[in-house]
């Protein structure tokens, strides 16, 4: 476990911000950035949770917390001579968790017809905000992997994610029949 026993530091205050393994870097580096919107999403998933309850509150949970996983595996630079275990990474595991939820929910959906616009319930409101900042932190990861070395497995988490957040506020929307659509024209 991570203990903090001081929120302030300090030791951002020049513009720089130390990373998992300890080197410093500039606060807009693309690195951060994909880090930060991992935990933009996060907080997303925050608010959802305040409009669910049962299975969908305990899939968001579990989420939030693979997040936090993420967002080290994404702090942490990886290198060849990586020890296997020394650095938090996404593992295979955690993307099939997701994909069975995805089909697990979307089994139980009306088919779709249209677009969906975000909308119906709060918790599916949310959840489609959660989804378009996942995407988000999804090209600054693949931009991040572009120059650095990064786990297959993160970038295929945050992808992972996106599906399950849209198909969840599709599930939360009375599987469905309460989904918004989109009306191609509808206003010309």
């Amino acid at each position: 476990m991570v203990r903090l026993t001081r929120i302030y530091t300090k030791g951002g205050d020049k513009g720089e911000t130390s990373l998992g393994n300890g080197a410093r870097v500039p606060k807009q580096s693309i690195r951060v950035e994909a880090y930060g919107t991992v935990d933009e999403a996060n907080a997303t998933i925050g608010l959802a949770r305040l409009h669910c309850t049962g299975e969908a509150d305990a899939m968001l949970g579990r989420i939030q917390n693979d997040l936090f996983d993420l967002g080290a595996d994404l702090c942490t630079p990886a290198t060849t001579a990586e020890a296997p275990g020394s650095a938090l990474r996404i593992i295979a595991a955690q993307v099939a968790r997701l994909e069975a939820e995805i089909d697990a929910m979307n089994a139980e959906l009306a088919p779709l017809n249209s677009f969906i616009l975000p909308g119906g319930s709060a918790a599916s409101a949310y959840l489609h905000l959660g989804r378009t900042i996942a995407r988000r932190a999804e090209r600054h990861i693949c931009t991040l992997a572009g120059e650095e070395q990064i786990s297959e497995q993160a970038i295929a988490y945050i992808n992972r994610l996106s599906d399950h957040l849209f198909v969840m506020a599709r599930w939360l929307n009375e599987k469905g029949g309460a989904d918004v659509l989109w009306i191609p024209g509808a206003n010309r």
